[in-house]
Order: C-alpha cells, then sequence, then structure tokens
C-alpha cells in the first residue's frame, strides 16, 4: 500500500470516526469537525460517556469490523480522536480484505 493509499484511508476513517463520534455524543457534526485530533474524548470538549462509548464502538465494528474493546483491553485507543483513528487504520492495515 502507498503512502498516498495509506494517507487517504486515514482521511476517510477519520472523517467517518467523527461522524460517528457526533452521532454517539449527540453533538452537532461541524462541531466535532471543527476539533483537534489530538482533542480528549473524555474530556469537556467531547465528554463522552459510557453510553456514548458503547455506541461509538458498536459503529466502528459495524463499519470497520474492528472490535476496539476485544482488542484494546484497556481501551487506551480511546485517549483521543487521533489514537482512536490510528488504531482502526492500523487494524484495518493487517486485515486482509478490509475494503478500505
Amino acid at each position: 500500500m502507498t503512502e498516498d493509499t495509506l494517507r487517504g484511508r486515514r482521511i476517510r476513517v477519520e472523517r467517518e470516526i467523527r461522524g460517528m463520534l457526533a452521532d454517539a455524543t449527540r453533538t452537532e457534526r461541524a462541531r466535532v469537525e471543527r476539533l483537534p485530533s489530538d482533542t480528549k474524548l473524555f474530556g469537556p470538549e467531547i465528554s463522552l460517556s459510557s453510553l456514548g462509548g458503547v455506541t461509538l464502538l458498536a459503529a466502528i465494528t459495524d463499519r470497520y469490523g474492528v472490535d476496539v474493546a476485544a482488542q484494546d483491553l484497556g481501551l487506551d485507543c480511546l485517549e483521543s480522536i487521533s489514537t482512536l483513528v490510528d488504531f482502526v487504520v492500523w487494524h484495518l492495515a493487517i486485515s486482509p480484505g478490509s475494503g478500505l
């Protein structure tokens, strides 16, 4: 996979995850799109709740087939938007036939 392909995949995944995050937190999508990538998911800008987290993780599993909770038992990837995107992109890269 070329660097341009990886960069394009990351951009697409981040855009989609930001949309899922907006849906899970019932926040205006444009507001979530304006946040920096290093925004903490449990910080004041997003305030991801337990229910929102479950909703977000289910959406990621449905869309990408990546079971975040099963593959990151400490859920360290939920630190920020960027860490979550990186986690999903990495798992897509190692999963044959991911379709993205």
